[in-house]
């Protein structure tokens, strides 16, 4: 098959859709099918580049405002590029990660040419309105408007998926939405992978050590792991890694400074993807205290390299973390009981293997291979179904 992605944000920029976009990019182009990707490019002007043997195009952009790691596209050229892109590279069928600029232009372009547009939905509101300098009403009346526009654009898509049962419910009750998990790539994290090297990188000492990765930024409440580890600190022994940049960085230093935790802290910023996975393999516990999550992608990694898992009992994690199964979720803000879970998690090793397993039994059935599979299913069907109609 000719499979078309269009993404808004695509790697390197550092967020979890360009991720699984990249990902996902890979494992099709892997499968035999010929995958292009057309994305907001790196710099004014368009832009074409081939990576990992994939089609890379790059409709014309200009920086986010104050997110430096995140374009915006230019609204003309998006329509004339995406025009152009479907022309020149003929997809059998067209899959569009979200609803921005360059989703809606090639999804508008794509139903004037008759080609098949599925679309998964990795967009959250809090991801983005809590930058706004606005009162909560206000921002809760933008986030509102956003989800319209969301299912107004969409439902000119054949068919739609989301990676949760959560995530599946919050969309519009009218569109027609499938549950398919984002998957992992299971040969890629795992529980053997070797992270000695990195401890001699980052200067990780050999104590209980737990992980956080993803952006630092407001949503992802990384703030309150700081001060729930702190209270923790009070009773075990044990060291954080912070991995990931964002802009809430700068301002967790200072507070990891304040709190008299920061020889205790480790901030390692970005973290190459050729590291990633044997990251994870230097750690005892995950924590993910993010409160915008449709899935969850570094919980999944950290699942997949048998770690059990601290989540935020919020949106969509309660799916992945199970309750005393296989780590422990607590209510967003609720420091005192995260502190306790870090400090019973840290200080028993035993029950780290015990959940640890049970990570590595419930993560199975995201196997990428799997994912892959539905996924060419579900392109299959709009590709005969749209044969059919002509």
């Amino acid at each position: 098959m000719r499979i078309l992605i269009a993404a808004d944000t695509y790697y390197p920029q550092v967020n979890g859709a360009s991720y699984f976009a990249h990902r996902f990019a890979q494992n099709l182009q892997a499968k035999g099918h010929d995958v292009a990707v057309i994305t907001a490019s790196t710099k004014l002007g368009r832009e074409y580049s081939k990576r990992d043997g994939i089609n890379v195009y790059g409709a014309p952009s200009i920086p986010l405002g104050a997110q430096h790691n995140f374009r915006n596209s230019l609204p003309i050229f998006t329509n004339i590029e995406a025009r152009r892109v479907l022309r020149e590279f003929k997809p059998d069928v067209v899959h569009v990660q979200m609803h921005f600029l360059i989703s809606r232009a090639v999804i508008k372009e794509a139903n004037k040419l008759g080609i098949p547009v599925m679309a998964t939905n990795h967009f959250m509101p809090e991801n983005l309105v809590h930058y706004l300098p606005l009162p909560a009403f206000a921002r809760g009346w933008i986030a509102r408007s956003m989800w319209w526009d969301c299912t107004r654009v969409l439902r000119h898509t054949k068919l739609i998926t989301a990676p949760t049962d959560t995530a599946a419910k919050m969309m519009d009750a009218h569109l027609n939405t499938v549950t398919v998990s984002n998957g992992i790539d299971l040969e890629r994290f795992k529980p053997n992978n070797n992270g000695e090297y990195l401890k001699e990188r980052y200067k990780i000492p050999n104590k209980p050590i737990l992980l956080s990765v993803g952006r630092v930024d407001q949503e992802k409440k990384v703030d309150d792991v700081l001060r729930a580890f702190k209270l923790s600190l009070e009773k075990i022994d044990a060291h954080l890694v912070v991995a990931g940049n964002g802009t809430e960085r700068k301002k967790l230093e200072i507070l990891a400074r304040e709190l008299k935790i920061d020889k205790n802290v480790t901030f390692a910023g970005f973290v190459p993807d050729a590291d990633l996975p044997n990251l994870y393999t230097v750690a005892d516990v995950f924590v993910a205290a993010g409160i915008a999550e449709l899935q969850c992608i570094v919980a999944m990694e950290a699942m997949a390299s048998g770690l059990p898992v601290l989540g935020v009992n919020k949106i969509a994690l309660p799916e992945l973390v199970h309750d005393g199964e296989n780590g422990f979720l607590f209510e967003d803000g609720d420091i005192n009981t995260l502190s306790l879970k870090m400090t019973l998690l840290l200080s028993d090793a035993d029950l780290r293997k015990k959940m640890g397993t049970k990570s590595l039994e419930i993560i199975a059935h995201h196997d990428i291979h799997k994912v892959i599979s539905e996924f060419e299913d579900l392109y299959q069907k709009l590709i005969d179904e749209n044969k059919a109609k002509k």
